[in-house]
């Protein structure tokens, strides 16, 4: 399977709350691919505001890496995508435009306590970055 590095945002406000995207049915963080001679962090930064429509994002820290199996509609094939996540910092106040043409349906801001909830319809890879930033635990 080919090989695919990305670089996505874990982005939070000033109210404490995280983003979230809806794409496929599921709720996920906003990341893309990474363009020829592009750095990790300016790929995470212009695909949060791709997919996302904030202007003003500031990254804080690299949180990890995750990898996750799936199929590229670019390349018509199963591909392992690698993601790099870092923690970003952006304003509530931000307009928020879901990105169609990714088929992102729609863009919000989720409060800590509505986390286990929106995360019961999202992916193992995602719940993982999230508690390795510290910002989700499990109330199991």
């Amino acid at each position: 399977m080919k090989n695919i590095l990305a670089a996505g945002g874990i982005v939070t406000n000033e109210k404490n709350e995280l983003l979230l995207i809806y794409r496929y049915s599921k709720w996920n963080l906003p990341k893309g691919h990474v363009e020829a001679g592009e750095s990790f962090e300016h790929c995470a930064l212009r695909e949060v505001k791709e997919e996302t429509g904030l202007k003003e994002i500031e990254i804080t820290r690299f949180i990890g890496t995750t990898q996750h199996e799936y199929f590229d509609k670019y390349l018509h094939e199963e591909a392992v995508k690698e993601t790099h996540w870092f923690l970003m910092n952006a304003r509530k106040d931000d307009t928020l435009i879901p990105q169609l043409e990714e088929d992102i349906q729609l863009i919000k801001w989720v409060t800590i306590k509505e986390l286990p909830f929106i995360l019961s319809n999202s992916y193992k890879n995602i719940i993982g970055i999230l508690k390795t930033a510290g910002i989700y635990q499990d109330m199991k």
